[in-house]
């Protein structure tokens, strides 16, 4: 309940009442009144049948819909003086007022029993932190079926800051949520968050209202409940620093307030920026998040940035610049009462009218890349203007489109063309072919047709008879149940849909999910904490990180066998020289959720060699069980016969050079790169290139693992948002140069053995 202050001598109340009916106007009426009498009996038949095929319809068909659903309203008393003690729902003063209200207005109240209520008020005041969290948390999950809400005031010419340091709720929002309202009132029009699922502490939730007040609520449901939520509540000057200004200068940055987190809603901000007499300047938006949902983008009509006549809303890339032909910038941003987002960080340059991007390429949107970036088949600008009106050398497959893209992506799975020209007049040019995993080509009518047409039996997998998936012959690409029996679908595991009779596709998958998710190896990036929970830092005692490692289970790791080779004075083959991190971020930082395991044994691959790097990879047994959860968590290991598809995306991470011969990375780093076909990347490789090993990387080079990441995992999307180990960091040509991938240990090939050794 709110309590409102206006002065006034009496309850505002607004009842009406149905007029009673007179019973003196009901007078015998004459021989009519037994025509009306049936006609009213045929009408109260008829609405009978009508009511009944309702219910049946309701009852029997309709399919059944549980909605949740959370009412609230305000209440304005207009002749009682607001007084603080009314903040606190458990004083007399406050019971006594709201039995008061609650008799007037509602005599016998309905009873809610399956709804757990809780209603919690707070004022700040200055240099004042008030911890909130949620019910039960951090020693129990939150409660079920519950409604819960803070009531937040802060003193005038103040704004309410609402900080959250640890969030993890059930990932679907429409069974758990948290709603933060610009409001002591819960009105859609202004809600500025809905929040579930779990955020890291590197990239905290934090809210500003508009005003000195604000509503947090929480809904859960019967199930699956969580550890809830912790925040920090604080009250800071109405005033915000960072909401525009004078910039001034040949570059700079700026952001919009409260940047990276949440900024405030009903919020202007001006920008003037000015750089010297007689340049330009320009502005290029580096992160831009200004999104709402159910929002066209089109018009901008909600929360915008206007510069000029250019007006920006919804989510943009990096390759987003506006420019104009003038010293001076006029950049306004501007908030509405509902919704908000992280918003934006920008830079401005000032640039020469006649040269805007001195020894290097300008592209159509304005931005400046490399030139040697020009026509080397990557989207470097953005907007393809770096790869329009290009001459394809011999090296390069003209395509259709009139765009150039390396030869050696010619006839890999992958339409890089993206009008198909590099995947025509292939092994298989007939284009009702079908391309067999073993490269043969079968005639589509052939797929499915219960006979091993491709020689591999790739031609038979995924193929749906009848109700459910077909029992077949085992082969080395079909999937083997437990019970031995062989599946024609491809990567059924943990994919939740029990294929296999006895359910065995569908055991053990609790791996591979990750509750941190962002939005250096070379050319990569910082990774968020916890956002890779299976990656292990392996540092030699007393030396610091060498190698990295994957968790697969409590106990046990997967790395790659050249770590574990002794060398000179160390003895890299014994376990009592090496210490294990898991759930590390910082190198020499020790985190709340970091675990230090010493190793019990090492299992290095009998047939590795060391020449080759073939067969590159080991076990590792800790010598004492870690604690699962959020930061530490194993990936998913793949069945043997699990396809990552060429030109899949995929993820390499680790602390190694951020350079070729350069040196660790302090923070963990993250890359996306891509699968390669195999035959490609025996010929980029100098056949060097075994059945054991999977090819990924960016072949125009700046992307790759480097020293001191080896022995990490090569994480690859599956079903359900899962990662599988597709491969362990192994070997490569230097760093990141073009046309050498990195190569890694195919995890596949040795899925039998590990599970041998460690039972996983």
């Amino acid at each position: 309940m709110s309590l409102w202050t206006k002065e006034s001598d009496q309850w505002e109340t607004s009842v009406q009442f149905l007029p009673a009916s007179n019973s003196k106007a009901l007078e015998k009426r004459g021989p009519g009144r037994k025509i009306t009498l049936i006609i009213l009996v045929v009408v109260f038949l008829a609405i009978i049948a009508l009511i009944t095929g309702l219910l049946v319809w309701h009852l029997r068909y309709r399919n059944r819909v549980k909605v949740r659903k959370v009412y609230s309203g305000s209440m304005r008393i207009t002749n009682e003086e607001f007084q603080d003690y009314y903040e606190d729902p458990s004083s007399p003063q406050f019971r006594n007022l709201a039995t008061e209200v609650l008799n007037q207005v509602f005599p016998s109240p309905p009873a809610c029993p399956h709804l757990e209520r809780q209603s919690f008020s707070y004022h700040c005041q200055s240099g004042q932190v008030i911890t909130l969290q949620s019910p039960g948390f951090p020693d129990s999950p939150y409660h079920a079926n519950s409604y819960t809400e803070w009531l937040l005031r802060a003193d005038p010419n103040h704004r309410i800051k609402v900080e959250f340091d640890t969030f993890s709720l059930e990932n679907d929002c429409g069974k758990d949520f948290v709603r933060v309202y610009d409001s002591l009132v819960a009105l859609d029009k202004q809600l500025m968050a809905e929040k579930c699922g779990v955020y890291p502490p590197s990239e905290p939730l934090s809210f500003i209202s508009s005003g000195n007040v604000m509503l947090l609520t929480m809904v859960t449901n019967e199930d699956k409940n969580f550890p809830g939520f912790r925040a920090q509540v604080s009250q800071i000057p109405s005033q915000i620093p960072g909401c525009g200004g004078a910039l001034t200068g040949n570059s700079g940055s700026f952001a919009t307030p409260n940047f990276p987190s949440y900024y405030p809603p009903l919020i202007n901000c001006t920008w003037s920026i000015q750089v010297p007499d007689g340049k330009y300047v320009k502005v290029q938006f580096k992160k831009f998040l200004m999104s709402e949902p159910g929002q066209s983008y089109s018009t901008c009509k909600k929360d915008f940035v206007q510069i000029g006549s250019t007006k920006l809303c919804g989510e943009k890339s990096p390759s987003t610049v506006v420019s104009v032909q003038s010293n001076k910038m006029d950049v306004l941003f501007s908030s509405d009462m509902s919704y908000v987002d992280r918003g934006f960080s920008a830079e401005f340059e000032a640039f020469e009218p006649t040269d805007p991007c001195p020894g290097t390429f300008q592209c159509k949107n304005n931005m400046c890349v490399d030139s040697n970036l020009r026509c080397d088949g990557w989207n470097d600008c953005g907007d393809y203007s770096d790869e329009m009106n290009c001459k394809c050398t011999n090296a390069q497959i003209k395509c259709k489109n009139g765009l150039c893209k390396p030869n050696f992506w010619q006839c890999d799975s992958v339409d890089d063309c993206g009008d198909n020209t590099d995947e025509e007049n292939c092994a298989c040019r007939n284009p009702e072919d079908f391309t067999c995993q073993n490269g043969n080509c079968v005639s589509q009518r052939k797929k499915c047709d219960g006979q091993n047409d491709c020689g591999d039996s790739s031609d038979e997998i995924s193929c749906s008879r009848g109700a459910k998936l077909s029992v077949v012959p085992c082969t080395e690409v079909s999937y083997k149940c437990k019970n031995t029996q062989c599946i024609n679908k491809e990567n059924p595991e943990c994919d939740g849909v029990k294929d296999c009779e006895d359910g065995s596709d569908e055991a053990n998958c609790e791996c591979g999910t990750r509750p941190y998710k962002s939005s250096r190896i070379v050319g990569g990036q910082a990774a968020v904490e916890g956002e890779w929970p299976w990656q292990v830092s392996l540092h030699i005692k007393g030396s610091g990180h060498v190698c990295g490692a994957s968790v697969i289970d409590e106990r046990w790791l997967v790395t790659a066998a050249h770590c574990v080779q002794d060398s000179g004075q160390t003895k890299y083959s014994q376990p009592q020289v090496w210490e294990a991190y898991l759930g590390l971020h910082i190198q020499g930082k020790m985190g709340e959720d970091t675990q230090k395991r010493s190793l019990k044994r090492i299992i290095a691959h009998p047939y590795y060699n060391d020449y080759t790097y073939d067969n590159d990879i080991a076990l590792m047994e800790l010598d004492s069980a870690v604690t699962l959860g959020h930061s530490v968590w194993p990936i998913c290991l793949p069945a043997e016969t699990h396809n990552f598809p060429v030109g899949e995306n995929v993820w390499i991470t680790g602390w190694g050079a951020t350079r070729e011969g350069g040196s660790g990375a302090s923070i963990l780093q993250k890359a996306e790169v891509r699968t390669i076909n195999q035959t490609v990347c025996n010929d980029l490789m100098s056949g060097q290139i075994t059945s054991r090993m999977i090819c990924a990387g960016v072949l125009t080079g700046g992307v790759d693992a480097c020293q001191g990441d080896s022995g990490g995992p090569l994480s690859a999307p599956g079903a359900q948002g899962r990662l599988f180990l597709a491969g362990v960091v192994s070997w490569g040509d230097g760093c990141a140069r073009r046309n050498k991938p990195g190569i890694y240990t195919r995890v596949t090939k040795f899925r039998s053995w590990i599970k041998e050794k460690t039972g996983v």
